[in-house]
C-alpha cells in the first residue's frame, strides 16, 4: 500500500495565514501587510494565498475577527433586569436564572466585558482601525454585537436604547485603544516651561506612569458612562413603577 510522503513544510491554511498576518500587523502596522510579505513569511508562493483569501483586505478582516474572538462574552449569559423582569420578582430573580445559576446585573456585565475587550485591543492596537469599521460579516464581531444587544434587551432596555449602548461602548473602548494619553507627553521636564504651561509641572512624569494613567482614565470614564446609563435606566422604569 502506497503512502503519500508528508510535506516538508506544513500545509497552508487560513489559520496559518491569519496568524502570520496578525504577527506582521502587531510588529509593523497595517501598511506592512502584503501578499508578498506574507508569502515569504509562510514559505509559499504569493498566488497560493488566494486559495484561502481573495484579497489582502479579506486577510485583515480575518485578523480583526480573530482579535474579536478573544473577547470574553460569558458575562452576558445570565443578565437580568434590576427587578428580575421576565423571571419572577426581585430578590428571587437576582438569586438565580432559568437554569438555577446566579443572575448578573447588566451594569456589572458591561463593566467586565469592557475590560475584556480593552485587554484584547491593548495586545493588538494596530488592528483597531479595521475593527472600527464595524463587524461587517465577521462572525466573532457579529457574535459580540449580538451578545451585548441581547443582554441589554433581556435586562429591560428598549431595543433602541440597547442599540445606542452597544454603539456608545464600542466608541469608548475602541477610542481608548487607539493611542496612549500618557505616552503623548515627553519625559523632558524642560519641555514644560512654567511660564508657558503653569499647570504642566509634572507632565514629564506621565510617560513613565503610562499604564497607571491610561488604565485609571479608562476606569474613570467607564464608571462615568455606567453611572449615566444607570440614571437613564431608572428614569425609563419610573412610569412602569
Amino acid at each position: 500500500m502506497w503512502r503519500m510522503a508528508r510535506p516538508r513544510k506544513p500545509l497552508l491554511s487560513r489559520d496559518r495565514i491569519v496568524e502570520a498576518a496578525g504577527a506582521l500587523v502587531d510588529a509593523e502596522g497595517l501598511e506592512a501587510v502584503s501578499t508578498r510579505r506574507l508569502a515569504a513569511a509562510l514559505g509559499v508562493s504569493g498566488p497560493s494565498l488566494y486559495n484561502h483569501f481573495r484579497t489582502k483586505d479579506a486577510i485583515l478582516e480575518a485578523v480583526a475577527d480573530a482579535v474579536s474572538a478573544r473577547v470574553d462574552l460569558s458575562m452576558f449569559d445570565a443578565v437580568g433586569g434590576a427587578d428580575g423582569d421576565g423571571d419572577g420578582d426581585g430578590d428571587e430573580a437576582r438569586r438565580g436564572d432559568r437554569g438555577g445559576g446566579a443572575r448578573r446585573d447588566w451594569r456589572e456585565a458591561l463593566h467586565a466585558w469592557a475590560h475584556s475587550y480593552r485587554d484584547a485591543l491593548a495586545d493588538h492596537p494596530n488592528i483597531v482601525p479595521v475593527l472600527a469599521r464595524g463587524p461587517g460579516r465577521r462572525p466573532a464581531g457579529l457574535r459580540l454585537a449580538d451578545a451585548v444587544f441581547g443582554a441589554m434587551t433581556e435586562a429591560g432596555w428598549p431595543p433602541a436604547h440597547a442599540t445606542r449602548i452597544g454603539a456608545l461602548m464600542r466608541y469608548f473602548i475602541l477610542g481608548s485603544a487607539v493611542a496612549s494619553f500618557a505616552r503623548g507627553f515627553v519625559d523632558d521636564e524642560a519641555a514644560y516651561d512654567p511660564v508657558d504651561y503653569p499647570h504642566l509641572g509634572q507632565a514629564h512624569l506621565l510617560a513613565e506612569r503610562r499604564r497607571e494613567v491610561d488604565e485609571g482614565a479608562f476606569e474613570t470614564g467607564l464608571t462615568a458612562l455606567l453611572d449615566g446609563l444607570s440614571l437613564q435606566y431608572e428614569a425609563l422604569r419610573e412610569p412602569r413603577a
